[in-house]
């Protein structure tokens, strides 16, 4: 039986899916303390994201588990978000077609990942999707408190829109390279 390595990378990666539980019960409590003290988590946890994948490069401590969990971490990050800030009223109307938009493309390029694999088809992280990432996450950073700050909310609704827009055109992107393996 092979152990998880249980490397600085890795630990970073596991501390972020475990931080977004008091995360969101944070945007849940009405008052202006949460709200930053949500605020400071949710960017601890961003830069773990980017940190964990540093580390893990530059000291070569790259791991088959680390690159298995680390986009998963993320998109449970980014989905856990969608939800609180939608409960929070942050996000409604036709803004809530954003998350819909960002969660389907994540579902519909994992599922590539995973029927290309068998057929030993690699899908590489763009770099237009990192950027595509980083915007969602500075987007997410700035709506959390967009229920006390007007302007935070139209920053964060208008990067999240940018966001939404990489989003496609990276799925595309994914997709188009994928097609000659998807057909027959």
């Amino acid at each position: 039986m092979t152990s998880i390595p249980m490397n600085i990378p890795n630990i970073l990666t596991i501390g972020r899916i475990v931080l977004i539980v008091p995360l969101v019960w944070l945007m849940s409590l009405p008052n202006e303390g949460a709200m930053w003290a949500a605020f400071f988590l949710y960017a601890a946890i961003a830069l773990t994201d980017w940190f964990d994948g540093y580390i893990a490069r530059r000291f070569n401590q790259m791991s088959e588990f680390g690159r298995f969990l680390d986009p998963i971490a993320d998109k449970i990050l980014v989905a856990a978000m969608f939800i609180a800030l939608a409960s929070n009223d942050v996000l409604g109307g036709w803004w809530l077609a954003l998350p819909i938009i960002i969660i389907t493309r994540e579902f519909l390029v994992a599922g590539l990942r995973e029927f290309l694999g068998p057929k030993n088809v690699v899908v590489h992280v763009t770099s237009l999707a990192k950027w595509k990432t980083t915007v969602q996450m500075i987007a997410l950073g700035f709506l959390i408190p967009a229920t006390m700050y007007i302007n935070a909310d139209i920053c964060g609704s208008l990067l999240l829109l940018l966001a939404t827009a990489l989003t496609v055109i990276t799925g595309w992107h994914y997709f188009k390279a994928a097609l000659p393996h998807l057909k027959g």
